[in-house]
Formats: structure tokens, C-alpha cells, sequence
């Protein structure tokens, strides 16, 4: 099992997750990131810190969300590594919690 960013991630892209995750699987691009589902150990330590609440174990992945997991898989390959929490978009509040964001994520 694994660890999912999912759609609630784009634009916001807080990094409170980051910092907690000992052995550094996040990705970062441009407006979201991502979980390496060979590089997570399912510990749980990365869900509950995301403000978003945009981060599901991949059995709790909502239906809707689902695709998130191989777009997960797919851009922790080209993304570089996030290991230190960093600001969040100034407009990150606004984004949080609105719908169909997807067309708007940056590769």
C-alpha cells in the first residue's frame, strides 16, 4: 500500500507533509505534489499533517480520486525531490477545497 496526494493538493501545495515523511517520497512540481509509491513505507506520519486534507492511503482513495495514484506513480519520476517544508502559494487558502482543479495542474 501506499500514500496518495490527490485532485485538493493542486494550487494549494502546502509542505507541512513533507517534513514528516522519513524517507523522502514526495516530488515536487510546479503546483502539486507527489507521493513515490515505491519509495513510501505506509507509516501514516504524512496524512494527518496535510491541511488540505488531500492525502488518502490508497485503500481510502476515493472512487473519483483514483486516477491520482498512477498520475502519482507517473510524475514522482520526473519530479525532483522535496525534503523541507517550504511557504505556500499566497493564494493557497483559495484554492483549498474547490472543485475540478485538475485541468489546472502544471507539469
Amino acid at each position: 500500500m501506499t500514500f496518495v496526494v490527490t485532485e485538493n493538493c493542486i494550487k494549494c501545495k502546502y509542505t507541512d507533509c513533507v517534513e514528516v515523511c522519513p524517507v523522502d517520497c514526495f516530488h515536487e512540481g510546479p503546483n502539486f505534489l507527489v507521493i513515490d509509491p515505491e519509495e513510501c513505507i505506509d507509516c501514516t506520519l504524512c496524512e494527518p499533517e496535510c491541511p488540505a486534507n488531500a492525502i488518502y492511503a490508497e485503500d481510502d482513495l476515493p472512487e473519483e480520486q483514483a486516477h491520482f495514484l498512477e498520475l502519482n506513480a507517473a510524475l514522482s519520476k520526473e519530479w525532483p525531490v522535496i525534503t523541507e517544508q517550504k511557504d505556500p502559494p499566497p493564494d493557497a487558502e483559495e484554492w483549498d477545497g474547490k472543485p475540478d482543479k485538475l485541468e489546472l495542474l502544471e507539469r
